[in-house]
Formats: C-alpha cells, sequence, structure tokens
C-alpha cells in the first residue's frame, strides 16, 4: 500500500484548489532573456495571458512568485513580487500557472495582519483556507449605482457651474504648489456640510457628513 507524507498532501490538495482541479500540464520555460529592476523578461513563451501567475524558481531552489504585466508576440514581462536579486537567466525556470493572482479566504482571517500577498505576519498559526477568491473582484455595474440627485453649493461658481457636485460623489482636487488647495477643500465642506444635510434628514440619529480631504 502506498503511503503520502501529510505535508505533501496538504500542499497538493492547495495547488489543486488554486487550480480549481484542473490538472493540465502547465507551461515551464528557460528562456529569460533579461532582468531590469523587478521584471524579468523571458522570449518564446507560448499563450501567456494578461496577470498569469509565475512560479519562479531560482539555481539554488528558492521559489519566487511573479505576474505577467505585458505580452508582446512572443515575449513577456514578469513582475517579480519578491525582486530579482539572484535570478540567472539561463538556469531560472519559470512555469506559466495559467490562473490569476488568488488569495485565501477564511473567517479565521478576521483580526488578523497580513502583508501584501495575503500571508500572515502576526506570528500566529497559518490560515486554512475556504476558498481561493480573485484579488481583482468583479467590476462595479454602472447601472446598479443610485442616480445622484442632490448637488453641493459650494459657493465657488466655477464649480457650480462648470464641474458640479453631487452628494456622494468623490471629489479629486488638484493644485500646484503653493495654491490655495486647503481653502477650496474647506469651503467645499462648509458649504455642502452639515447644515444643508440635517435640514434634509432630520429623522437620521447622526447627522454628521463625513468628509476626507487628502
Amino acid at each position: 500500500m502506498a503511503s503520502i507524507d501529510v505535508n505533501q498532501a496538504i500542499t497538493s490538495h492547495k495547488t489543486a484548489t488554486i487550480r480549481n482541479y484542473n490538472t493540465q500540464p502547465r507551461l515551464i520555460y528557460r528562456t529569460v532573456v533579461g532582468v531590469n529592476g523587478p521584471l524579468v523578461i523571458l522570449n518564446e513563451v507560448k499563450f501567456p495571458q494578461y496577470n498569469e501567475i509565475v512560479h519562479i524558481t531560482l539555481p539554488d531552489g528558492t521559489k519566487r512568485c511573479g505576474q505577467v504585466l505585458e505580452i508582446t508576440r512572443n515575449k513577456a514581462v514578469v513582475q517579480v513580487f519578491e525582486g530579482t536579486s539572484g535570478i540567472d537567466a539561463k538556469n531560472t525556470v519559470c512555469e506559466f500557472t495559467g490562473d490569476i493572482l488568488r488569495t485565501p479566504v477564511s473567517e479565521d482571517m478576521l483580526g488578523r495582519i497580513f502583508n501584501g500577498s495575503g500571508k500572515p505576519i502576526d506570528r500566529g498559526p497559518p490560515v486554512l483556507a475556504e476558498d481561493f477568491l480573485d484579488i481583482n473582484g468583479q467590476p462595479i455595474n454602472p447601472w446598479s449605482r443610485i442616480y445622484p440627485e442632490e448637488m453641493i453649493q459650494t459657493g465657488i461658481s466655477a464649480i457650480d457651474v462648470m464641474n458640479s457636485i453631487a452628494r456622494g460623489q468623490k471629489i479629486p482636487i488638484f493644485s500646484a504648489a503653493g495654491l490655495p488647495h486647503n481653502e477650496i477643500a474647506a469651503q467645499i465642506v462648509r458649504q455642502g456640510g452639515e447644515r444643508s444635510f440635517v435640514a434634509k434628514h432630520r429623522c437620521l440619529f447622526d447627522y454628521h457628513v463625513t468628509f476626507s480631504v487628502s
């Protein structure tokens, strides 16, 4: 009777879950032609996909992860998340997974601290994933948004006439150094803030409007 190591079984199951149990072979290349900062350039790549995850194995056995940023015919530019230090163009192996970046999610993640790759950095136990979700999420359907109906009168004619602001809208303010952008932001807050909001929504318990100025 054949035996299998427990850690190997867990790793195999995790890999199969990420691949959606797709057992088709992956494409492995040794065609690195250049390294530029955090980018690795590969040649003679067949059917690369944008945002595809690439597993990179260095000559010393170190494994790193990257993502396809650009595709030009049979060339692919891969951004390495952990940096390109030590990557050898001749002996580095790149495995194209055919899948996008997914992060493990579980209720055990509540209250934990993670890095940008979704790995715990709070010295706590590993998170047992209940599912692996695409980090990009689904695009927002603009038709599902509530149509803005309430205008904010800022008192600045150039804004009110040419660039009217609706409540609930994000407002970018671009300014060169030395110009009174803080004063303009403060005036928008004063003119379109708490007073008009309270008058229309007396039934609410919280009469404050939250503004974020950056």
